[in-house]
């Protein structure tokens, strides 16, 4: 007698968490935005953008799935905040159900090598090679692939554009298939575990590293000092925080029109994921040194 389920059998359903990860700049927070099919996780071109994990929730008939977006492993910036941000991104690959380990096509450096020494043993791993959609000729991708498989026992390798979405419904079937069987572990609404409050302020702070650029100090932090609903509108009350006072005058712009931008795109872009309307106020500040003050960086939430 075969206890094997026949043809109309109903597949197990299964759930789990999956982090990803991979060295800063590589594609992490756009792969999860396009995964999950709306924007969490902040996104740039300059490097270390994503400072705190990000967890975007994908619920399908068979399975749901908790994609935790980390922050590229830090091997510059010496201080308490880069500190912090490589710790989040080892605790990630804690208690998860299966890795994604996110390359740039055709380059694999020793940043991805100091990655590549976290991935752990114990549960599956995906390889995703990102950014296939720049490579204008694809015949070494092959090679490439063959020779990160010899050195690790991948459960799948994916070749993905995240800015093009091609292949990532492929990465999400192989990730999927990997979970265990079991319930869902979050509501079937639910997109993300995090706040508005935390969103609100991770949306801010994109748009001052996408308006300023390079003109932006590496210690610049956002913090949400009001969040409150007025009927149907939220309230919002935003410090931009700097480490020195000519900082200060970098973000506010002249007569003000930098801050001004800012706010008016973060505010836009609030009111697109939340699905209502925003009243935003922010301010700019000096905190001296809060990047080095692990006690300033657990008031702004970063892990210990």
């Amino acid at each position: 007698m075969s206890l094997r389920p026949g043809p109309d059998a109903d597949p197990a359903h299964r759930a789990g968490h999956v982090a990803i990860i991979g060295r800063p700049n590589v594609g992490k927070s756009t792969l999860l935005n396009r995964l999950v099919g709306c924007k969490l996780s902040i996104t740039s071109r300059k490097p270390q953008t994503t400072r705190q994990r990000v967890t975007g929730i994908v619920t399908r008939p068979d399975a749901q799935v908790a994609f935790v977006d980390t922050p590229g492993y830090q091997t510059g910036h010496p201080s308490a905040l880069s500190r912090a941000m490589s710790r989040a991104a080892a605790a990630s690959l804690q208690e998860v159900d299966a890795v994604i380990w996110v390359v740039e096509a055709l380059r694999c450096d020793a940043r991805d090598r100091a990655i590549e020494k976290l991935l752990p043993r114990r549960v599956p791993v995906v390889l995703a090679i990102n950014k296939i959609d720049r490579l204008r000729d694809k015949k070494p991708l092959l090679p490439f692939i063959e020779r990160l498989a010899r050195e690790h026992d991948f459960a799948a390798v994916v070749p993905v554009s995240a800015a093009r979405g091609t292949q990532v419904g492929a990465l999400l079937e192989a990730v999927a298939a990997l979970l265990p069987e079991g319930p869902a572990l979050y509501g079937e609404d639910e997109i993300t575990t995090a706040s508005e409050r935390f969103l609100a302020a991770e949306l801010l702070r994109e748009k001052l590293i996408r308006l300023l650029g390079e003109e932006l100090p590496y210690a610049t932090a956002v913090e949400i000092e009001r969040f409150k609903m007025v009927g149907s509108v939220r309230h919002i009350g935003a410090v931009i925080l700097v480490d020195k006072a000519g900082q200060k005058a970098i973000v506010i712009g002249r007569k003000g029109e930098k801050l001004k931008a800012v706010a008016t795109q973060a505010r836009q872009d609030m009111e697109r994921l939340f699905g209502g309307r925003v009243f935003l106020e922010v301010w700019v500040k000096v905190r001296r040194g809060w990047a080095a003050d692990e006690a300033a960086l657990r008031r702004l939430g970063y892990e210990s």
